[in-house]
């Protein structure tokens, strides 16, 4: 009698045939990510830059795959062309490649660091008030064994990913029909929405997202629901932890503290100077986040690096008690994961070759960044790298954003006042973008671990998928910049993070003096209280910590308000009830129905922006007004 794996492979199946890696790369595979990672892309990069949280997108894009494919062979049956059969091998390539190109888009920053420097974010930050105001995929793959079959890193979010696939291709046609259906339904229900919202925003605060849900004077305090099925569909995919979260911040920053604090205009600030200026309130709403994020970031970091070393120590010491004849959990898995050989010499020069070309050409970009600085970068991230998979091999967290940022800190130190903030942004993408990409890949390997896919293979999407999204990812970025009004604070595209990035830049450079009156002191507060609902978590009982909010999510509303929180809020409440009443279905079809939600109206964007650049208005505006 077969027995089912922990994770989620059943043990029966492990003796299939499995194709050479060259076989599990095909041209409709190669088609379907070009396709799901643009549309990710331009998803993920409408979500990074209004609301700057973004959920994992593997579940949706291994979905999307295997919706785009079984669609692919039922039709090439019905014109009678036989197709080759779709396997888990080759959906694993897709979401592989799908992940990698929307990926860019996310650590590319184009909504943090790099929009950070340019000139809207240099006047919203002060102006001149204030002074001072390259991927690589190499890194970690000769530590891939050891990360995943050695050490039997979990990777939640590629195993979560894996188990999805494998159920994909072994529970049949019955529910991946139901699967498939939802999808449809709530991704035209979604698009169809969007387009009819576009006809009543003919001028600005016009449409359903202005709608007054909970009365005017809540809404001036961005208290109401705007109607976005992508907010939505995003709450659904996150935990309720997180989008409760975000609501208690918003309830704090917006419902309590921005209303207080304005009441001590001309006190604790000049009533004479512009809303916009860092010495009002917007001073507020900037800093007081960046303490939040600081104190939860500077936790996690410290926390998750004692646990990788603590980890690390621990194995060793049972290495050497381990008895040498002992065998594999699952031989069949390590045997295809190992059978084909990465060389080191691949993965050092191709590293090698990365650090060379950057450190020439990043100067050039950069000028004040200097080659020595790029050097150190190179030198110090495969450590850094290191430490950030085995994190996030142990609790799903990547902490590259982190790591960023202490790399921000140092250069910006080093470089002074006069070129440090712009010198100190670039070198924060240096590192953070290093560490993410190699992290994401050790995921992926994860994924394709369990789904029995070549590690060569899976190295040759993933380059495909990074080389797509430095295509695909600066053109999405360009479509919003161009039709938007991206980074505006009192619009739509707000880009939270690309002002916090410029913020840590000039406290990195000037210190505390950039702070307006009292601010630090809040600040002090609150990175106390980050730090301090940390410690209840991890150290109360489970039925206490399980009640504890998210800094990080908290964090956000405090810049750009609550509108979009009672959104996600709203989906969480969606599959409470699912998961209440239809307990049974809701773990499959949540999934699919969220996805559909995000990608119906997330699609829309672009015919919305190229009406928005061809100069087309919509004929309506719906306001409302008070009595």
């Amino acid at each position: 009698m077969s027995s089912t794996m922990d994770d989620g492979v059943d043990e029966s199946k492990e003796r299939e045939v499995v194709q050479p890696w060259h076989e599990q790369l095909t041209l409709r595979g190669l088609v379907a990510s070009v396709v799901i990672g643009s549309i990710f892309s331009i998803i993920a990069m409408k979500i990074t830059l209004t609301i700057g949280i973004t959920p994992h997108f593997n579940v949706s894009a291994a979905l999307l795959a295997f919706i785009f494919i079984r669609t692919w062979t039922k039709v090439l049956a019905k014109l009678g062309i036989a197709s080759a059969p779709f396997t888990k091998q080759e959906n694993t390539m897709i979401q592989t490649c799908s992940v990698a190109c929307y990926s860019i888009a996310l650590g590319g920053g184009f909504a943090s660091y790099l929009l950070a420097m340019n000139r809207k974010m240099f006047e919203l930050s002060g102006g001149l008030s204030v002074a001072g105001n390259s991927p690589s995929l190499f890194v970690l793959i000769p530590l891939r064994k050891i990360l995943i079959i050695d050490y039997k890193l979990t990777f939640p979010s590629g195993l979560a990913t894996a188990v999805l696939i494998n159920g994909f291709h072994g529970r049949g046609d019955k529910m991946a029909k139901k699967q498939v259906n939802g999808f449809i339904k709530s991704f035209a229900g979604s698009f169809v929405w969007g387009f009819f919202q576009w006809f009543y925003t003919a001028k600005d605060n016009c449409g359903f997202s202005q709608f007054p849900t909970f009365g005017l004077q809540a809404k001036k305090q961005t208290f109401y629901f705007d109607f976005s099925l992508t907010y939505v569909g995003t709450g659904m995919i996150c935990s309720h932890a997180v989008n409760l979260s975000l609501l208690l911040g918003a309830v704090v920053s917006y419902g309590l503290m921005w209303p207080l604090i304005h009441q001590r205009k001309g006190d604790w600030f000049p009533a004479d100077i512009p809303e916009s200026s860092m010495k009002s309130l917007t001073g507020y709403k900037a800093f007081i986040p960046i303490a939040l994020l600081l104190g939860d970031g500077l936790y996690n970091f410290v926390k998750i690096l004692g646990i990788t070393f603590i980890n690390i120590h621990n194995r060793r010491l049972n290495q050497n008690s381990t008895h040498p004849n002992s065998t594999a959990v699952n031989p069949t898995q390590d045997e295809v994961f190992v059978s084909e050989s990465l060389p080191f010499w691949i993965a050092a020069a191709g590293y090698l070759i990365f650090a060379v070309v950057s450190v020439i050409a990043i100067p050039f970009i950069f000028p004040d960044l200097k080659w020595y600085l790029v050097v150190m970068a190179y030198v110090v991230t495969p450590c850094l790298a290191f430490c950030n998979a085995y994190g996030a091999g142990l609790t799903d967290m990547n902490m590259s954003y982190n790591y960023g940022k202490v790399g921000l800190f140092i250069v910006a130190a080093i470089s002074g006042k006069e070129h440090g903030v712009l010198t100190s942004l670039a070198a924060c993408g240096l590192f953070k973008s290093i560490i993410n990409v190699s992290c994401i890949l050790m995921q992926d390997f994860k994924t394709g671990h369990l789904t029995l896919t070549s590690p060569r293979a899976m190295l040759v999407s993933q380059s495909v998928g990074t080389a797509l999204g430095c295509v695909v990812s600066p053109l999405s970025f360009f479509l919003f910049y161009k039709a938007f009004d991206i980074g505006n604070p009192e619009k739509e595209f707000k880009a939270p993070f690309g002002i916090i990035y410029r913020n840590l830049a000039i406290i990195g450079v000037e210190g505390f003096s950039a702070l307006p009156r009292h601010c630090l002191q809040l600040c002090y507060g609150f990175f106390s209280a980050a730090v301090g609902i940390n410690l209840v978590r991890d150290m109360s009982p489970a039925r206490v910590g399980k009640w504890m909010p998210l800094p990080t999510a908290m964090a956000v509303p405090f810049l750009i308000g609550g509108y979009f929180a009672v959104d996600m809020c709203v989906g969480t409440l969606v599959v409470y009830l699912w998961h209440r009443f239809r307990s049974k279905t809701a773990p499959l079809m949540v999934p699919a129905v969220a996805s559909g939600l995000i990608c119906g109206e997330g699609l829309w964007i672009l015919p919305a922006s190229i009406l928005a650049l061809a100069k087309v208005k919509p004929p309506i505006c719906m306001k409302f007004l008070a009595g």
